[in-house]
């Protein structure tokens, strides 16, 4: 039995669902991109994905690897991954989508950004290449405690960037973010540079799913929702999205609630 949200409401283009608590609101999520996927491969016999990752995305992947999909028949892509960091590093986002969801799974084509790669530039090239010819289907993502959507913090975020994939400079809000997920043992090891998909890229994709738990982002969901549409809070974007969906757990939505029960 499929468990209703406990509000949904839309703000501009964007559709917000808000659960009760985050193993509902991941496993509601997971229906809605299986529904999506399963769809897309209905209609042209192959879909293709963008994985999260981070630690608002744990209950999300854990029900989405239970999902029945073809995985054999998708492509899945990935936002993000620090600069200089190998795929064995603890932090690396390689090494948690294949620990968590990929070696699992099995799909048909996985495609990861390598961070560490020599010839940075080339690496680059080549992933927006490849996601320009793979037209994505869903893409799965987050907002971070600053607002940013990917690695877009506000500082560097661009609504209109020309590239789909760039080397951008984290800021100290998104920094600190990681080290008090615990990915990190000092700030100072936190990288200040990642590799990632733009805004433009995101936006590109046919549906948006964002899953947003737990009280720490919901200073970030209040002004998504009801700031102005700017980089000051990128995630402001997705109200232009024509299909996205915002899933939030309480916590998360505690600062709009009042407002919409």
């Amino acid at each position: 039995m499929k468990i209703k949200p406990i509000n949904e409401f839309q703000k501009d283009l964007l559709k917000v669902k808000i659960y009760e608590e985050k193993q509902q609101m991941g496993d509601a999520a997971a229906d809605f991109v299986a529904n999506h996927l399963g769809e897309a491969i209905q209609r042209r016999g192959e879909a293709n994905l963008i994985l999260a990752t981070g630690a608002s995305q744990f209950e999300f992947l854990d029900a989405l690897k239970e999902k029945d999909i073809e995985w054999e028949k998708i492509t899945v892509f990935h936002l993000d991954e620090y600069k200089g960091i190998s795929d064995q590093h603890p932090a690396s986002f390689r090494k948690y989508l294949k620990e968590r969801i990929l070696d699992l799974i099995k799909p048909g084509k996985v495609y990861l950004i390598n961070g560490d790669a020599e010839k940075l530039k080339e690496e680059i090239e080549t992933y927006e290449n490849l996601l320009k010819a793979h037209p994505v289907d869903v893409a799965c993502i987050g907002i971070g405690e600053n607002g940013h959507i990917a690695f877009n913090d506000p500082p560097v975020a661009d609504f209109n960037d020309p590239k789909w994939v760039k080397v951008v400079e984290l800021d100290t809000a998104c920094r600190m973010q990681q080290l008090g997920e615990g990915w990190f043992p000092s700030l100072e090891d936190v990288p200040k540079e990642a590799v990632s998909l733009t805004i433009s890229a995101i936006m590109s994709c046919k549906t948006i799913c964002c899953v947003v738990p737990d009280e720490r982002k919901s200073v970030a969901v209040h002004n998504t929702i009801y700031n102005e549409i700017s980089t000051e809070c990128p995630a402001t974007i997705l109200r232009k999205h024509p299909d996205s969906v915002l899933f939030l757990d309480m916590p998360a939505s505690c600062l709009i609630l009042k407002n919409k029960m």
